[in-house]
């Protein structure tokens, strides 16, 4: 057996729960829901999951523990090559299955929007496992949670928009 081309393979399990926070940033980070859970936490109120296109009701979705999305982005430290190239800056949140959102500067640190945006690893006093979907983000502050319900966090991709 040649000992020099082995390789771990972590499992599928494992790979899930690690979410990193990476692009424009001068500190990239990579959590593990062990690590997230080692922040200073926040609490988002229990809400109803509707679909953002029919209204149709998914289900009831308890109260989420997590870490302020905005707390783990101060921590990455934005580079900022040139005089405000922060407010040119957003923020494309990928799940596993390649689903996507964004969030722009403005709305995480310039409205209420950022005051509620979480990376959840609990629900009602109960940690999430990666076979619940965690790390979940979630954006407290949105009309319709859905769209912005992102389950199994993959990334968070800090990009610079160029100008027009």
């Amino acid at each position: 057996m040649d000992s020099m081309n082995l390789t771990v393979e972590l499992p599928e399990q494992a790979l899930a729960s690690v979410f990193a926070l990476t692009g424009h940033v001068l500190q990239p980070l990579s959590l593990t829901l062990e690590q997230l859970r080692s922040y200073d936490s926040m609490l988002a109120a229990p809400f109803d999951l509707r679909c953002f296109t029919t209204n149709r009701y998914i289900r009831r979705v308890g109260r989420y523990r997590g870490v302020s999305l905005t707390a783990l982005i101060k921590q990455a430290c934005l580079r900022n090559d040139s005089p405000g190239d922060f407010k040119r800056m957003v923020f494309v949140a990928a799940a596993q299955d390649g689903y996507a959102v964004t969030f722009s500067w403005h709305e995480l640190f310039n409205t209420p929007v950022g005051e509620s945006a979480l990376i959840a690893y609990e629900c009602d006093g109960e940690p999430l496992s990666a076979e619940d979907g965690a790390p979940i983000l979630f954006s407290g502050a949105d009309i319709m949670a859905a769209p912005r319900h992102v389950k199994r966090l993959k990334r968070i991709d800090v990009q610079l928009l160029r100008p027009l």
